[in-house]
């Protein structure tokens, strides 16, 4: 396969137009040509890497449009469907490397934007749930006529995928967990803080605050110009008109994530399962409310890979040493070639 280097396909990819699906029942959303609402809630000006279509459902009495984007091979195909599933600070598009690599390697590649996310609705009122996202994923799959698929999921995308797994067993081929957050149970040691509070802090955030986070807790410390796209996203949403909506949905999906462990449910997994864990991250769910001495146990992800490795039965652990959060920018070769030999084992 021909490799291309994280920094080039990502351009590639930010800066090809989206297209409309062919798909019955589904549309495109609609683009305004006014620039701020590149970064409106629906990311309506905002290109993807791939064309994007909308699937258009009901669900907890309101109408909701899913977006996602569906990519066929373009290598020899293997009849072998991977889904991708996001993080809470990112959205589809951060895909497109591997979208490109998969698809290149004969997979056709899914890769949805879950509500409250991406280009997808933003609802007010919504219980959030992995519960649901796993419902709502497995509707999209069953509309688009795919079967089994390969699981993908990356930061909170690695906790939807392993409920997607456990709920739907028959549907899940194979799991692979890419820098997953919630291999540990926060809230045994992290104060809850109601939901107003986190929309408060949320609705404060400046550009500034976005790059400061994901510098010191992704690349720890350090910044690249290849980095610029993966925030550009939630840069322009904290400075977006539709601020307040997209803080609040941002509120509600950091109370899911807090309240909703999946980790205690490992050991029922039963799909082969991958973890490729970065060995330099440390990111964990409210480590500004507990005192230094707790901190400091909070997001060994190198304990934690290896723990998940042992309560996941038969499962692999790659892991990746020098690496953050995000193996797929920071580790592109070691991260694409332990995910494809794991797609191209029997």
């Amino acid at each position: 396969m021909t490799r291309l280097a994280p920094l080039a396909l990502a351009a590639a990819a930010f800066l090809a137009a989206c297209a409309s699906s062919p798909r019955a029942a589904e549309r495109e959303p609609a683009a305004e040509a006014a620039a701020p609402a590149r970064f409106d809630a629906r990311l309506s000006g905002y290109s993807y890497p791939y064309p994007v279509a909308v699937r258009a459902f009901e669900a907890q009495r309101q109408p909701l449009e899913m977006a996602y984007m569906d990519v066929a091979p373009t290598g020899a195909a293997r009849g072998v469907t991977v889904l991708l599933l996001h993080g809470k600070n990112f959205s589809g598009a951060y895909w497109g490397p591997t979208i490109a690599a998969l698809t290149e390697a004969g997979y056709r590649v899914v890769a949805p934007d879950q509500i409250g996310f991406g280009k997808s609705s933003k609802p007010e009122r919504f219980q959030f749930s992995f519960h649901e996202m796993a419902r709502e994923t497995r509707d999209l799959l069953d509309d688009l006529g795919v079967g089994r698929v390969v699981v993908v999921g990356h930061s909170m995308g690695g906790m939807l995928a392993a409920r997607f797994a456990l709920m739907f067993p028959e549907r899940t081929a194979k799991l692979a967990l890419v820098n997953p957050i919630g291999l540990e149970d926060w809230q045994r040691v992290v104060p809850y803080v109601p939901v107003a509070e986190v929309y408060e802090s949320e609705l404060g955030k400046t550009a500034a605050d976005v790059k400061a986070y994901m510098q010191a807790s992704y690349f720890d410390g350090q910044w690249k110009p290849e980095y610029d796209a993966l925030a550009e996203i939630q840069q322009g949403f904290v400075e977006s008109p539709d601020k307040a909506l997209l803080a609040w949905d941002s509120a509600l999906t950091y109370d899911m994530i807090f309240t909703q462990p999946v980790v205690h449910d490992f050991p029922r997994i039963g799909a082969p399962t991958l973890l490729i864990i970065g060995q330099r991250d440390r990111t964990a769910i409210g480590k500004d409310r507990v005192p230094p001495e707790v901190r400091a146990t909070l997001g060994d992800y190198p304990a934690l890979g290896r723990a998940a490795h042992a309560a996941i039965p038969g499962s692999q652990l790659v892991e990746i040493e020098g690496v953050g959060h995000i193996p797929q920018l920071e580790a592109w070769p070691r991260y694409i070639t332990a995910l494809e030999a794991f797609l191209a084992a029997p």
